[in-house]
């Protein structure tokens, strides 16, 4: 009586779950391989839906591409839906312009989301003092830029921080953050140290300049 019904279950976990997982693994890899099947898919999906959510998928898939003109455009349409919690995608919107070096845009969307809990030392923030520094205001960019100097994270964003501090000459502040990521790399699994070799190598050809 109940060898039909577990026949069934072991069917349904090694064949019907199972495909299922393949077919998501194998659209994933086609993605990577063929990225703008992925904007293809969402244009299409978007077009069946005009839902928000699909529209800041292809916004995010135009962005994956470097495609900032239509990410741009699509993250604003977007935008225009006051009734949906905006950060995600005004902060999607801000790494676009900030690409295509819009420093302008980036300062006055920033200012949108920047009472938000997520915003602060946050890679958004970041951005917000590169732009800043872009256009002058070193004060300002420092301000926002020191909030990302966060221990054992956001290494790249901090070498960069190291190299602003050493252009508006505070050496010792610049050598302190080098000095920190130095000594967190010595802590880093394997695949953290191959992620960020060459900011660890940067790091080390710096710190023997300063010394």
């Amino acid at each position: 009586m109940f060898v039909p019904v577990i026949g069934c279950v072991i069917y349904l976990i090694t064949q019907v779950y199972n495909k299922r997982d393949a077919e998501k693994i194998t659209n994933e890899i086609t993605h990577i391989i063929n990225p703008t099947k992925k904007v293809r898919d969402l244009e299409k999906r978007l077009e069946f839906s005009e839902s928000y959510q699909n529209r800041v998928n292809l916004a995010d898939a135009y962005l994956e591409i470097k495609d900032y003109a239509n990410a741009i455009m699509h993250y604003l349409e977007a935008l225009e839906d006051q009734s949906q919690n905006n950060f995600y995608a005004t902060k999607q919107l801000i790494e676009a312009f900030f690409s295509i070096e819009d420093n302008d845009s980036v300062i006055l969307y920033v200012e949108n989301i920047k009472n938000h809990p997520e915003y602060k030392k946050s890679r958004t923030q970041f951005l917000c003092g590169l732009a800043l520094e872009r256009v002058g205001k070193i004060e300002d960019a420092e301000r926002n830029l020191r909030q990302i100097d966060i221990r054992y994270s956001f290494y790249d964003e901090r070498l960069i921080l190291a190299k602003f501090l050493l252009n508006i000459k505070k050496d010792e502040d610049a050598k302190a953050i080098l000095n920190d990521i130095y000594t967190e790399s010595s802590h880093m699994t394997k695949p953290n140290k191959r992620l960020y070799r060459a900011t660890i190598l940067e790091v080390e050809k710096l710190l023997k300049e300063l010394n």
